[in-house]
């Protein structure tokens, strides 16, 4: 991934170089290596334009939830930011992706209703991809939830 993003920076190409950190960023969390996935964030950030902003606040709240922590406080902010946004842009996909983010957060809170009444109605909103990971994790987290 890194020689991939090099590359693109060698070419002077900007064409999805915000989605290629986010990759990257992933699969530092995935990897259980935050600091690192929050810095490769913090690089994209300046080009992290008003399409792929959404994705950047949800990606780092993830980081920033799984750092744990006082940081959980900072992660609910950057999931209500990215759900504002994918609001704003009527991008429901994203808006689910960032919405669910945010009902897994209230509910190891105590905050049940609060993230079933957010994740519902935007999983109702949908009529077809059932058999998607996104909409499949949405679906068991609103079945824990009732």
């Amino acid at each position: 991934m890194h020689q991939g993003l090099e590359a693109t920076e060698h070419t002077g190409t900007k064409l999805g170089r915000t989605a290629y950190h986010g990759y990257l960023a992933d699969a530092y969390r995935q990897a259980g290596q935050i600091e690192t996935g929050l810095r490769v964030l913090a690089e994209a950030q300046p080009e992290a334009d008003e399409y792929w902003a959404g994705e950047w606040y949800w990606r780092r709240g993830d980081l920033l939830w799984m750092a744990g922590g006082e940081q959980a406080e900072e992660a609910e902010t950057c999931f209500q930011q990215a759900l504002a946004i994918t609001r704003r842009q009527q991008a429901k996909w994203w808006e689910l992706r960032a919405a669910r983010r945010l009902s897994r957060l209230w509910q190891q809170q105590g905050r049940h209703q609060d993230a079933y009444d957010l994740l519902a109605p935007i999983y109702n909103w949908f009529t077809e991809g059932f058999d998607t990971a996104d909409l499949q994790e949405a679906k068991a987290l609103l079945d824990e939830l009732r």
